[in-house]
């Protein structure tokens, strides 16, 4: 497919007074791919003049299927993987997603338009005082908004046609103009704006319309050149007489024929000879001649710049505004959209709200239009944190981060819990249930209104300062996002949003989840990816999130929703269950993400572990910066509730730690998230501490177990894995309840839905714990353990139980033994020298026994042969303890 390079650029729309990208003030060139057409790059690019010849637009075939640095199953030879069927899939699938872009690109310019649906729908204050409403529900016969600023009158503000009411894809159209104040006149003049963000009022200084208007063209048009302006229809006049004369015909009728523009162009020619700028463009079937602007003239308009200033100048301002309107929908007012359906009329909260307020029984919500005065909405301070080259992620959920049984603010979270995580090492937050969900216990996976926050923790400007804190204390901040399935609620959510049931979702059984009873999107409907894709912009340019976690991919990825039993041969990824629509779906969103923001970092939660995940798109993948290895925490939950001590296999343990080598780099790694403590589950600290007896005599030696395997699972998860490491709020310090939302089971107790920092403030084990984990996150921070390469491990024994891997100049070494101790342990090293230790999980601030003395926490190596390697450290473990050797010194035999 022959493609157009168009060199887009975010720019500043005086028509409507918004910036895109919301976090970048300089421009910023983006390329996106499309077909080839006679047409020219739009006025957004950044040389709107300058014109590429269709020679100067081919590629060199370089892919498979045509296209520059193109491959659709390029990965499977990176990788050494032959398997036709596979590949065979993936060309389809590429296939499929060029169909899909083309199909796009008939509807919207770009890509980036395509990302920027929430800059149309939705609630939009328009300069020209009042706002634009647009919503898409091609089901629907009639459409108007229903609030308490209109008494829920249907009638009172509805689509009408003569404004643009409604389209033939189902988009509606309705404006609701703001009021006129008593005793006030009219506008004069039909384009009069106001800016109703900033208080200055250039449009009331006195200056009238026709003297700014006047001194902008005495500016830009030089003494003659504005004659056309003054005289419109000198030029046709004059054109008119010379083709058929001062006594020309007056009526259509008496028109007579009239030559081809090829041809009146040779005849004039021949009289005047050839002209400069006219030339006719042979050879091409789509255009009969092309005029080309004299080149002189073109680049003295090129250095002219339009007189912009006056145009703004003539714009009031907001007090001029207020003095003279009254908002058609204040700020604050509730609101609903009404449709007239086949079935009858409804209500529904517009699918791009973006603030919502649910009813207490949760059955019943209203959209609030959200246009907080100036001085009132959030200003940021801050710009996001650089990408760390490695990430240390801290899982919190906002509702459930206070002491109190009650569900948490925004603000309290700011201000108590940010601190907090800043202080214990990590550099990201990954923040859930944040989109605005109808049940509080579904923990924001059941989404009801993809661009709003949940009411329940705040306003949309309390979660902007949060972000903005956050970045300000370094820390990026990553958004779970749920665009696998959504709430099947028809009065709160999307589902029958205009009375059919296939507006935004399948129809019949692939429109519903097997097991979960939530709705599948529609991925193949050009509208349904406009709103998903728009979507994860929304987040970024409002909110300046710097990535997502997509939850549960396998759920789309295939129509089984990944409940099926999977082989291990490539044939499960490409037969009949597997749902390329979703697929595509995917692609484009890490392409348009990646390319509108090159620093947003995009992770895939997938349990079937899918082909090329994390491969770049030219070559076949889906495109993810990171994959979450999610068999790791179901290993350790097993080991830890069946499996006896003694009975753990390293093997085991190591295999499912590094089961994917070649992605090392992309792997995100944890022992639990919040998975482990939710839905009737235990935490790890629940089940190692959970049953303890003070009183029993076995108490120390339990809590002392407890405390080893704790501190133990998380060091060599952290440290044997990829580049990413991700720890769930409280987990760090041993938190020693589960969580449980309020539901009716337990007669709506908030008891369980908190976290219990108190702990922290007193001497025991959760202490040490948590100063355990604030020095293993340090230890990476210091000693860039997880940016390094994938480490050696060389060391595994069933037997011992102790497992020794290098990763750069540090050496870990582990004893899960219950009960054997070791004097004098042999542990292959490579470099001869001296090691010292950096980090030990038995030392007494830790909640261990301190058995290793001062003296042994240095070791000189022994030249002997051990694990393969050329020399040896003879070291103490003692059971149930892991240490961290650096080479200190290195030793020249």
């Amino acid at each position: 497919m022959s493609t157009l390079s168009i060199p887009l650029r975010f720019c500043f729309n005086p028509t409507t007074a918004t910036f895109f990208p919301h976090s970048q003030p300089k421009p910023q060139n983006v390329t996106f791919q499309r077909r080839t057409t006679t047409t020219t790059a739009c006025a957004a690019s950044e040389n709107p003049h300058q014109r590429q010849s269709p020679k100067q637009n081919k590629t060199e075939n370089t892919g498979e299927d045509g296209e520059k640095g193109i491959d659709p199953a390029g990965f499977l030879a990176k990788r050494g993987i032959c398997h036709k069927a596979f590949a065979q899939f993936l060309r389809e699938r590429y296939k499929v997603l060029k169909d899909v872009k083309e199909e796009i690109l008939k509807r919207h310019e770009n890509f980036m338009v395509l990302a920027s649906g929430f800059e149309l729908l939705g609630m939009h204050r328009h300069p020209e005082h009042r706002v634009d409403y647009m919503e898409w529900a091609p089901g629907a016969r009639y459409c108007a908004i229903v609030g308490d600023f209109n008494g829920w009158s249907p009638t009172e503000n509805c689509a009408r046609e003569h404004y643009f009411g409604h389209d033939d894809f189902g988009y509606w159209f309705i404006i609701l103009q703001d009021n006129l104040r008593e005793g006030e006149e009219p506008d004069k003049y039909y384009f009069q704006m106001y800016n109703y963000v900033d208080d200055y009022d250039k449009g009331d200084s006195g200056v009238t319309a026709e003297e700014l208007l006047k001194k902008a063209n005495e500016e830009y048009w030089q003494p003659g050149e504005d004659r056309f302006v003054n005289n419109r229809f000198e030029g046709p006049v004059k054109l008119y007489e010379q083709i058929f004369g001062p006594n020309g015909p007056q009526t259509i009728e008496d028109m007579p024929d009239i030559p081809d523009p090829e041809t009146r162009y040779k005849a004039w020619a021949a009289e005047h000879g050839p002209s400069p700028t006219a030339v006719i463009d042979s050879g091409k079937e789509y255009d009969i001649f092309n005029v080309i602007v004299d080149p002189t003239w073109h680049e003295k308009i090129r250095e002219l710049k339009p007189p912009v200033p006056y145009w703004f100048e003539t714009r009031k301002g907001r007090k001029a505004w207020m003095k003279k309107y009254s908002p058609g929908i204040p700020h604050g007012s509730k609101y609903r959209v009404y449709f007239n359906t086949p079935n009858g009329p409804l209500e529904r909260v517009p699918a791009w709200a973006t603030y919502v307020q649910p009813e207490g029984d949760g059955r019943q919500a209203y959209a609030i239009h959200w246009e907080p005065p100036p001085e009132h909405a959030y200003k940021w301070k801050n710009t996001s944190p650089k990408i760390p080259k490695s990430l240390r992620i801290y899982e919190a959920h906002v509702g459930i981060s206070g002491s109190e049984p009650k569900i948490s603010s925004f603000s309290d979270f700011t201000n108590k819990v940010l601190p907090y995580i800043k202080e214990a090492g990590y550099n990201a937050i990954q923040l859930i249930g944040i989109v605005e969900h109808k049940d509080y216990f579904t923990v924001g996976y059941r989404v009801t209104n993809f661009f709003a926050v949940s009411s329940r923790y705040g306003t949309p400007e309390d979660f902007k300062r949060l972000v903005d804190e956050a970045h300000g204390l370094g820390l990026l901040v990553f958004l779970e996002i749920v665009h696998s399935y959504a709430a099947a609620d028809e009065m709160v959510g999307l589902s029958m949003f205009d009375g059919s049931n296939d507006c935004f979702f399948r129809s019949g059984k692939r429109g519903q989840h097997k097991f979960w009873g939530t709705r599948m999107f529609k991925y193949g409907d050009p509208d349904v990816l406009h709103f998903l894709l728009s979507n994860l912009n929304w987040w970024i340019v409002e909110y300046q999130i710097d990535g997502f976690r997509f939850h549960s991919v396998s759920s789309m990825m295939y129509t089984h929703n990944g409940f099926a039993s999977f082989t291990g041969d490539l044939e499960d990824y490409c037969n009949q269950y597997v749902d390329k629509d979703a697929l595509v779906y995917l692609i484009l969103a890490n392409e348009i993400l990646h390319v509108l923001h090159p620093n947003i970092i995009t992770i895939a939660e997938d349990a079937t572990f899918y082909p090329g995940l994390c491969e770049p798109t030219s070559q076949g993948g889906l495109g993810f910066d990171y994959y979450v290895n999610l068999s790791v925490p179901d290993m350790w939950s097993t080991f830890l509730e069946s499996v006896p001590d003694h009975e753990w296999s390293m093997s085991k343990i190591v295999n499912t730690l590094v089961s994917n080598k070649e992605y090392a780099d992309k792997m995100l790694m944890y022992a639990e998230n919040h998975n482990q403590s939710i839905s009737g589950r235990q935490s790890f600290a629940e089940i190692l501490f959970g049953e303890l007896d003070e009183n029993s005599c076995h108490y120390k030696e339990s809590l002392l177990r407890g405390s080893s395997l704790h501190k133990m699972i998380r060091l060599i998860t952290l440290t044997i894995g990829g580049r990413a490491y991700l720890n769930f709020m409280g987990n760090e310090f041993g938190h020693p309840k589960r969580i449980e939302f309020p539901t009716s089971s337990n007669n709506n107790s908030y008891l369980l839905a908190n976290r219990q920092w108190d702990l922290l403030a007193k001497d025991g084990v959760h202490r040490g714990l948590f100063s355990f984990d604030k020095d293993m996150m340090k230890l990476d921070e210091n000693q860039r353990v997880l940016s390094r390469g994938f480490p050696n491990i060389h060391h595994v024994n069933d037997s011992s139980m102790v497992i020794s891997y290098i990763r750069g100049p540090l050496l870990f070494i582990f004893n899960l033994h219950p009960k054997d101790s070791y004097d004098r342990y042999s542990i292959g090293v490579d470099e001869a020298g001296e090691y010292q230790i950096i980090l030990n999980t038995d030392e007494i601030k830790y909640g261990g026994q301190g058995s290793l003395k001062e003296d042994q926490y240095f070791q000189k190596t022994i030249s002997r042969r051990v694990d393969g390697l050329q020399n040896c450290l003879e070291v103490s473990l003692p059971s149930r303890t892991a240490q961290v050797y650096k080479l200190r010194r290195i030793l020249r035999i």
